[in-house]
């Protein structure tokens, strides 16, 4: 009961935030939605699609008074036309070739919003044009500017292409003093269910292209991705469930796919966990961090993930990248990659950290408990060229060792070999790589199979454990 009145009090406040920003009646709109949305979201797995294919209306935003010539700030017309979609029970708006300069715009239920060839969404340079409310940055719940386009409990939405979706590149970058609200994302539904996001390409520079949060039911597919220096992932997928990548290409300054969960004692109460997540068929490179990461904010949990048939072109550090720390708690557990290609890193293909990776917050969970558990992690049938380190995985508590990690069939070059360190059922079969130096495998506190052969190695340097506080963390 208390997680619920949490939901509904941050939903509340949420709504409360939209209707004191100046697009007061779409926002109110967006509220009215989500009372119909919360009757029907939960672990259904309708697709987004099967609900989208037949409009019962086509609405195009010129006929709402867009103008497209890249100068007029088209935001009041293209709004209108989805209002106005939604009140007529729901359809497409069809955005025709040109520029349109906008501001923030919230989708509704049971609306599709689709950017013809040569359309071109442009978003305004000004922070003002971007309602103030309750989103999610690394983790936590702060006040900060919704996406450009974004929705909050709406069901049965999406965007699609082959249109092309483009931030104001100023707008990018983290909170400041001078600017302490979170800046906006690009593409941003919270508390949606059964979401649609197919065939357009983004850019935006310095900030999340894609951030679900609270969500259910995702399809992101055929996406052409471009979000360049720092902190510019590609796609964020922040406490959601039942989500589905494919065929996407994706290069970005930092992670190209996040996964996380909420960081803290608010993400561990709260558990939201992030699960059923399969990426496939897509095409990543990073130019600052890793291409998938898997964390640091893991205090919701992730569990149900499948990496498959992909090619990683460039990391600045790893392909893949698995981390928490102490004071996360919770679990990251069923991670299964297979069958993909690596090559250009700077570090390696794969790392996990789970000692100090990411900052910690101002209320961890203590003592064990904030340990988080990791279990039961597949890779297979990986093909690396030239990687500097096939497996960097000494980072890893020994009051609670990664329990069962299997590494099979991997074949290519790399200059250093696998290192692991406090894993139980480890299982190491048909690593066929050449060119590298000193030993294949390095070990310490490992058990399994496969394992003959290897050398010793110092155990890894454990942080301070976390206090528990002196008084209780509160929800508030």
């Amino acid at each position: 009961m208390a997680k619920d009145n949490t939901r509904r009090y941050f939903l509340k406040r949420a709504g409360q935030g939209l209707l004191a920003a100046p697009l007061a009646s779409s926002l109110l709109g967006c509220s009215t939605a989500g009372s119909a949305a919360k009757a029907s979201v939960g672990d259904n797995k309708t697709t987004p699609s099967s609900n989208l294919g037949k409009p019962s209306v086509t609405l195009n935003v010129r006929d709402f008074g867009a103008t497209g010539n890249g100068t007029t700030k088209d935001t009041v017309a293209i709004q209108q036309a989805l209002d106005r979609c939604w009140v007529l029970g729901g359809g497409e708006v069809v955005v025709p070739a040109g520029n349109y300069l906008t501001g923030a715009i919230a989708l509704k239920s049971n609306t599709l919003l689709r950017f013809e060839k040569d359309a071109v969404l442009l978003g305004t340079p000004d922070f003002a044009d971007y309602p103030v409310m309750q989103v999610r940055w690394e983790g936590k719940w702060i006040s900060g500017h919704v996406g450009l386009i974004y929705a909050v409990e709406a069901n049965n939405i999406g965007v699609v292409g082959p249109g092309k979706i483009m931030g104001h590149h100023d707008l990018g970058g983290r909170p400041t003093a001078e600017n302490p609200l979170r800046h906006p994302a690009l593409i941003e539904p919270i508390g949606c269910n059964n979401l649609r996001f197919e065939d357009f390409s983004t850019d935006y520079f310095r900030m999340w292209c894609l951030h679900p949060t609270y969500c259910q039911n995702i399809t992101i597919k055929n996406l052409t991705i471009r979000s360049t220096g720092g902190n510019g992932d590609g796609i964020d997928i922040d406490s959601c469930k039942h989500v589905r990548i494919e065929g996407c290409d994706i290069n970005t300054g930092d992670d190209c796919i996040s996964l996380k969960s909420g960081r803290g004692m608010e993400g561990y109460s709260l558990l939201h966990t992030t699960e059923d997540v399969h990426i496939s068929n897509c095409t990543f490179a990073d130019s600052i961090f890793a291409c998938i990461g898997i964390g640091s904010e893991t205090s919701g949990g992730i569990r149900n993930v499948r990496i498959e048939h992909c090619k990683f072109t460039f990391a600045q550090t790893h392909a893949i990248y698995i981390k928490t720390r102490p004071g996360r708690g919770a679990f990251i557990e069923d991670i299964i990659v297979d069958d993909i290609d690596v090559t250009g890193t700077v570090a390696g293909f794969l790392r996990f950290n789970m000692l100090g990776s990411g900052i910690q917050d101002q209320n961890p969970v203590p003592g064990d408990e904030g340990i988080p558990t990791i279990k039961n992690w597949q890779f297979s049938n990986i093909r690396v060229k030239d990687v500097p380190m096939l497996v960097d995985g000494t980072s890893v508590h020994p009051s609670k060792p990664l329990e069962g990690f299997s590494l099979v069939n991997v074949t290519g070059t790399c200059a250093k070999g696998i290192f692991l360190a406090n894993v139980k059922k480890a299982k190491l079969r048909d690593i066929n790589v050449t060119g590298f130096t000193g030993p294949l495998l390095g070990l310490s506190n490992v058990t399994g199979s496969g394992l003959e052969g290897a050398t010793t190695i110092e155990s890894p340097k454990l942080p301070d454990p976390v206090p528990t506080p002196a008084q209780p963390y509160k929800l508030g």
